[in-house]
């Protein structure tokens, strides 16, 4: 290596968040050269701690969250990496069920400025904001001396950054078409990128899958020699009903029965992915769950922005779906789940998406469009948007570039009687949620009993107050 590397002072929040933004302009680069070498110059901190790597076209963020309080209710101490964020980039990042703190972002990026630095004037190369997201979690982790911690893929899976890891589990929760212009055009294609994160002799649990997906994977198993635990045949729903603001479920898992399990989520394919979640964290352990954890652990579950209701009188839901397959289970939950009623549709997409096919599934559903387009150089035009969506709804579309202004005027048409939803893209939801505040955290019961088992002093713990440009 020549010379020095130029390191950034890193001080305040601020530093560190530009340093990270300042690779957002690298975009989107698939591969897994650079992470590899990246963690090899920091001593590869993803090997310090067992993982559960967790992929599929939906629900990673929803499961993972899921996954990391049903170990923690059983005595681990456990880490979380999830992308996009909603609101700030620390979101990306949790310890023991919580955000990590900002004075610990801080600290955590100025001790690694130096090894990225040092590699990208080594390598001549640049690294991508996911990438460096990703380092920075598993160096994070590797400091905080987790059990086990739970990565979710940020696009794809075999080229993804995240698939640097020897999981101890992998985790499908289910393939639909998305990402062509990376992943391929057909179920076959795109499943077969996603199994790519089962290594040698691995263990993958998967949701609910098409048949073109289970033929992918087959081969991926049969190639590795993994072991295959699958819905409907190892682990199933047994019983889901509606409850007041989520469900009531039995699940019948890998080795034990769960009855009675209450999921403060909407969503009947939240259920699915509960089952999914549980059969993980079994596989992981090699054993039944605790019945009292485990109902301890559901209860605390929460989905920021995934089917969340966020205001009152309008009734206003906000919803991350952004492809097809999230449109669909978005539209069954707005009709088994809230009273029936025409809903004002907010809505901003990114990317190369067919507006009109995204949004079909509301057919019936919407009264007007809303056209906008989020703070994000991905996003797609206003205009485009109100075009596309109004030809395939059949129904009158304002447009209106400005979220907020969007969302008063879909305010206002739905009277407090009415019902707003604001779907298309997470970076919409993001600046959306913002505006009602954050998600209630419900998982102080779950790590404070760690805690307590441990003979931690709260007061002492340093977390107690609180991809790149891909979804």
């Amino acid at each position: 290596m020549s010379g020095s590397p130029n390191i950034p002072i890193i001080s305040t929040r601020g530093h560190a968040e530009a340093f990270l933004d300042d690779r957002i302009g690298q975009g989107v680069k698939p591969g897994l050269e650079r992470i590899t070498s990246l963690l090899d110059f920091m001593g590869d901190p993803q090997n310090a701690y067992p993982t559960i790597h967790v992929a599929g076209t939906n629900g990673k963020t929803t499961l993972s969250r899921m996954v990391q309080p049903i170990l923690g209710a059983h005595g681990l101490a456990t880490a979380g990496f999830t992308s996009p964020h909603l609101g700030t980039v620390e979101e990306r990042f949790t310890l023991h069920g919580v955000t990590i703190d900002s004075r610990d972002f801080v600290d955590a990026v100025a001790d690694m400025a130096w090894f990225v630095e040092a590699y990208e004037q080594q390598a001549g190369v640049s690294t991508t904001y996911f990438e460096v997201t990703a380092a920075l979690a598993f160096s994070v982790f590797a400091t905080a001396a987790v059990d086990v911690a739970v990565i979710e893929v940020g696009l794809g899976g075999r080229l993804d950054a995240t698939n640097v890891l020897d999981a101890a589990v992998s985790v499908i929760t289910g393939i639909d078409i998305d990402h062509t212009e990376f992943l391929g055009s057909t179920i076959d294609e795109i499943a077969t990128e996603k199994a790519a994160i089962v290594g040698d002799g691995g263990t993958l649990v998967t949701g609910v899958l098409s048949t073109d997906a289970d033929i992918a994977i087959s081969r991926r198993i049969e190639e590795v020699g993994a072991n295959w635990i699958r819905t409907n045949r190892d682990f199933s729903v047994m019983e889901a009903d509606m409850a007041v603001g989520g469900w009531r479920c039995s699940i019948d898992g890998v080795f034990g029965r769960y009855e009675d399990l209450y999921l403060p989520i909407h969503g009947r394919h939240q259920v699915d992915h509960l089952a999914t979640a549980i059969a993980a964290s079994e596989m992981f352990l090699g054993r039944e769950l605790d019945h009292d954890a485990l109902m301890l652990a559901v209860g605390s579950i929460s989905a920021p922005g995934r089917i969340e209701v966020v205001g009152q009188r309008p009734l206003v839901i906000v919803d991350g779906a952004h492809n097809a397959q999230g449109f669909r289970g978005l539209a069954e939950t707005l009709v088994t789940e809230f009273p029936a009623m025409k809903w004002e549709l907010v809505l901003g997409v990114r990317g190369e998406r067919d507006v009109a096919e995204l949004v079909a599934p509301l057919r019936g559903l919407v009264a007007h469009v809303f056209a906008t387009a989020p703070n994000d150089p991905g996003a797609i035009g206003a205009e485009l948007v109100a075009a596309a969506a109004g030809e395939s709804l059949s129904v009158p579309v304002i447009t209106s570039p400005d979220v907020l202004d969007a969302l008063h005027q879909a305010a206002d048409s739905a009277g407090e009687e009415g019902g707003v939803v604001v779907a298309g893209s997470l970076y919409l939801i993001g600046e959306v949620h913002g505006l009602y505040g954050t998600t209630e955290n419900r998982s102080e019961a779950v790590y404070g009993r760690i805690e307590a088992e441990r003979g931690f002093d709260q007061e002492d713990e340093g977390h107690e107050d609180e991809g790149d440009l891909i979804e």
